[in-house]
């Protein structure tokens, strides 16, 4: 049989199963919403990325994230992702830049097929190699600690950190990983320091690095620990000897995600879906209010 004749085969046995597995999302989708909605269940994830591919591509979403106004009824029954992603493409720059995903949220094909993405060289973060590949689009991976990060001073342009600092050396066994725990469930875990501080020695000057994290009451879940005032406090001074840090914040009720003041989020309690803390009546998928910080680098 020819090359041809192979390729041709080939190709259409992409396309059938790329078809089934469109039918089959739709098919997950529907059933979620007849189930109720109910955060983390069969569809759940379906219907969160297909929501997130739908707000990136509306004109008016973008605009209002990026003039920091609330959208009404926004993201209901939805994680703190359906905000995160929003705010992150508002603050990305339409340019070809030299992009570092910090701990691999990007790597879904609803985010990678966004044309701002497609026109950056990503390079995806992460501790081992997940499902998603996306090595035909000229997506690199980098696997290893972000403690340790493995590129010279002042390499990338832009930086993103995702939902991403509050895992570092906590029990991540949930993500089919493990990594040394270094402090006590009733203490903070500071091992975030040396990761902004490497996500600073590898942005360029003139550079943006964007942070998102759970905010609110300090409390360490296990595998993640939500952040506080003090912790924010800790990133902003570690960043300020380099350029300047603005803040922002989410905050999840009943109807919905809006942007809020950071007193607001003070008091804000994290769902674990795990094992049912925190769970409340609001509807509320995980965290309750999320923090925000671009990074805009001025000097080494």
């Amino acid at each position: 049989m020819s090359l041809k004749i192979n390729s041709f085969i080939k190709k259409n046995l992409q396309g059938l199963r790329s078809k089934r597995q469109e039918w089959l999302k739709k098919k997950r989708i529907k059933k979620y919403l007849a189930t109720g909605r109910v955060p983390w269940t069969t569809g759940y994830e379906d219907f969160k990325y297909s929501e997130i591919k739908r707000i990136l591509g509306d004109v008016d979403s973008m605009k209002a994230f990026a003039s920091l106004k609330t959208l009404k009824h926004f993201g209901i029954g939805i994680d703190e992702r359906i905000v995160e992603y929003p705010w992150i493409f508002s603050n990305l720059s339409a340019e070809k830049k030299i992009l570092l995903d910090a701990g691999s949220t990007f790597n879904f094909e609803e985010i990678v097929s966004q044309k701002i993405i497609a026109d950056k060289e990503l390079t995806i973060f992460t501790y081992a190699p997940e499902k998603n590949n996306f090595s035909h689009q000229r997506i690199s991976y980098q696997y290893g600690d972000l403690r340790n990060i493995p590129y010279r001073d002042n390499f990338f342009e832009e930086i993103v950190c995702q939902s991403t600092l509050e895992h570092i050396g906590m029990d991540n066994t949930i993500y089919s990983f493990k990594e040394e725990r270094t402090s006590d469930r009733q203490e903070i875990n500071y091992s975030y320091r040396q990761v902004v501080k490497e996500l600073n020695r590898v942005l360029q000057i003139d550079g943006t690095l964007l942070l998102t994290f759970p905010y609110g009451e300090f409390y360490n879940y296990g595998y993640f620990q939500q952040f506080n005032r003090e912790i924010v406090d800790d990133i902003v001074k570690i960043l300020e000897k380099n350029g300047k840090v603005y803040s922002c914040f989410f905050k999840y009720s009943s109807d919905g995600w809006e942007f809020s003041s950071q007193e607001n989020c003070d008091n804000s309690q994290s769902y674990n879906p795990h094992t049912g803390i925190g769970k409340g009546v609001d509807g509320a998928a995980h965290s309750r209010s999320i923090c925000c910080l671009k990074f805009q680098k001025t000097t080494i």
